[in-house]
């Protein structure tokens, strides 16, 4: 099909993202998982005894502070776990990723041409990934049909989404908005609400 421009898809199987697709892929699909994380509560001891400072490398380095350690038992608040993966990278015997695997997709990254260096956004935070892909395939070809459509020649699709607004975007592609693809809303002046009211709602 004659795209505005090109359209790169790269994968990794974690969110270690070792082929930097965040930011050199117009399309990432970064593998993931939706439950809980496994943790084996004797290579937890095992990690401990052999001098393995578990406080220092992994407790108070966890991004979102999500973890506890009283010196035998590991406790994960997993509703606040975003997936980085550190700690299951220093204790890889024992904890690892839970067993409802997926992928997180997320679309715009590139390297400098027009406007600069930009990151992928995440728009699809969970997807199921079970072969013949079906629910992928439908997402990629929408949006191949909103950029190829709208996009101006040799404009990224991460190019089409700042022009458009992610908001806009979203929209065309006829998604629920997920707060789950904006972390801090009000702190990125380039993300706007629209407020619709549902029938039977008081004004």
């Amino acid at each position: 099909p004659a795209f505005p421009y090109k359209f790169k898809i790269k994968i990794s199987g974690c969110p270690n993202d070792c082929v930097a697709s965040i930011a050199r892929s117009d399309l990432s699909i970064i593998g993931t998982w939706k439950d809980d994380i496994q943790v084996d509560q004797g290579e937890m001891k095992a990690y401990a005894d052999a001098g393995k400072d578990i406080q220092g490398e992994v407790i108070d380095l966890c991004p979102t502070q999500c973890m506890a350690w009283d010196g035998s038992t590991l406790k994960i608040n997993n509703s606040q776990c975003n997936r980085c993966i550190h700690c299951i990278n220093v204790l890889p015997k024992a904890l690892s990723p839970g067993k409802e695997r997926g992928a997180t997709l997320l679309v715009g990254g590139k390297a400098p041409i027009l406007e600069g260096a930009q990151l992928a956004s995440v728009l699809v935070p969970f997807i199921k990934l079970d072969a013949p892909y079906e629910e992928l395939k439908e997402f990629i070809e929408k949006l191949w049909d909103v950029w190829g459509e709208n996009g101006n020649n040799r404009e990224r699709i991460g190019e089409f989404i700042l022009r458009v607004s992610l908001g806009n975007f979203v929209e065309a592609l006829e998604m629920e908005p997920d707060p789950n693809t904006v972390l801090h809303p009000r702190e990125n002046p380039y993300i706007f609400y629209e407020e619709y009211i549902e029938e039977g709602d008081e004004e």
